[in-house]
Parts: structure tokens; sequence; C-alpha cells
């Protein structure tokens, strides 16, 4: 490939070896990082000045860098692979343990010897696969279990990425991942039920039921003579079309009679439990 269908592949970043490759010499690689036409981004790898520094970009210049056995991970594949909008501030890249290369501004490193089921290739550069990329980048998130239920629906199966929490034991970063799959395999009733409990009586919060009997439903919790039902409605990806209609008619019921009806979910519950238990004690003050 010449140079120009080179840079416009790359988005306009390139490595030393691969401007040899395109037949420049090394003083022209030279002179033209002196004269300000390409910007050294990282060591051996620059980008053409005309070119915007964007978000592909940056993703390549971090593997070309480190380029051979690296692959890029965390968020930033979890943005190659089309599960983020936009790549993360910094590019983590995975190199094997016996290589040793620091960090960089803009790249952060990880040491660890991957699986070949956990390698990938995308678009010319190396990258996890999107099993262990969900994993990951669940973990790094904030709001981890959100993404892993929209990643869930969208780009991979989850006996798919159980494996590859199998392949990760033991690492850094495993601990919470087997939590966040532990709770997206049964679960989502019971250890929200649980979870709810837990956050009710801490607050102090008295009057309610779980398992009250509605017609031919039944409401997860509810505080009965205030008639404020709660609902939790688990994770999206492993709701068949049968349980969603069920569930909708069972929440018409019961604002058709009356009641005052709040559905969270199990991101709402670990991601912002004081919410929560504010808008439950709200409704049922409003109701008395």
């Amino acid at each position: 490939m010449d140079l120009d269908g080179l840079l416009r592949n790359q988005a306009g970043v390139l490595s030393h070896a691969q401007a040899l490759r395109c037949g420049l010499a090394p003083r022209t690689v030279s002179r033209r990082v002196t004269d300000g036409r390409w910007i050294r981004v990282l060591p051996g790898v620059y980008r053409v000045a005309s070119h915007r520094h964007g978000d592909e970009a940056r993703v390549r210049a971090a593997w070309l860098w480190l380029g051979g056995n690296a692959v890029v991970s965390g968020p930033a594949a979890a943005y190659w692979h089309g599960m983020l909008d936009v790549a993360p501030p910094t590019v983590q890249v995975t190199i094997p343990r016996t290589e040793h290369r620091g960090p960089r501004p803009g790249v952060t490193v990880r040491r660890r010897t991957l699986d070949p089921a956990d390698r990938a290739r995308v678009r010319g550069i190396g990258i996890t696969g999107p099993p262990l990329t969900v994993l990951e980048t669940a973990v790094a998130l904030d709001a981890g279990s959100a993404f892993l239920d929209r990643a869930l629906q969208r780009h991979v199966r989850f006996a798919e990425v159980h494996r590859a929490y199998s392949r990760m034991i033991g690492s850094r970063g495993s601990r919470r991942a087997g939590r966040l799959l532990a709770a997206a395999a049964d679960t989502a009733g019971s250890d929200a039920e649980r979870l709810m409990v837990a956050l009710l009586r801490e607050a102090g919060v008295r009057g309610w039921v779980l398992g009250h009997a509605f017609g031919p439903w039944t409401i997860d919790l509810a505080f009965v003579d205030a008639r404020v039902a709660v609902e939790f409605d688990g994770w999206a990806w492993h709701v068949d079309q049968v349980r969603f209609a069920n569930d909708r008619r069972k929440g018409n019921a019961l604002v058709g009679a009356g009641w005052t009806l709040l559905r969270f979910t199990w991101h709402d519950l670990t991601t912002t439990p004081a919410l929560v238990v504010a808008q439950i004690e709200r409704a049922v003050s409003a109701a008395a």
C-alpha cells in the first residue's frame, strides 16, 4: 500500500517502520517531523499534522507503538468493537507478561498473557475479542452492570462471556467480573429482592410486604395500606416477550386500581440506592 492510502486507512497515523516500508528514507521521516508536517505522538509513531487526532487515531497510535503481540483492551477495545460511542481518555493496551513497557501519556499498559481465544484482529489492529472486552469494560465502568446488560442484548452471548471469565480468573478485575456475571445469570428477581430488603431495613423503612397477591399476579414488594407497588425489572437481556407482556398487564392493572407503581432495575439498586429509597419514601408519604 502506498503512503497516502496507508494514512487514509489509519486515520492519519503511522509507525516509523511503516513509513520505511512505504519507501521513505529515515532522513525524510526526520525532516517531516522537524518541519512540522508530522507530529510524534508516541515513540516511533507519527500523526500527519493535517489529520485530526481523534478517537480512532489515538487507539491506532497506542497499538502501533506497542504492536506485535499487544492488543487494545478494556473500554478502548469496546469502542473499537462498536460497543461504546467514544474511546476513553486513556487507551489501555495489554502486552504479554514477558514484555516490559511502561505507560505513556494517554496510554496505560497492562501485562497479561492472553489465551488465543481472547485475541482478535479488527480493522488492522490487535484487540481483545468481544467476550473479554465486555467483561473488562464492565469492570472498568462505574455503570458496569448497565453496560454488561446492553452488551448481552446486542453483542455477545452469556455463555461466551462466561467462558472468557473462566480464562481470566485470578487476574485483576476478575472478582468484580464474577459478581456481575453472577447477578446477570439467574437473578434479577431474587438478588434484587434481597438487596431492596436490605436497603429498606437500613433506611428504617417499614410497612412493606414481599410477594403480595394482586389478582392473578404477585407484587414484588408492596406497601399495602399506601397502595404503593414496587417491581423489579431485572436484567433486560433475558426478559422474553411473554414475561415482558405479562409485566405490562400487571402494571396497567395496578395503576387502574389506584396503586402507585414504581419500577427499579438491578442497576438502579446497585448504582443509586439512596435515590431508590428516597423515591419509595416519597411515594408512600404522598399516598398517606
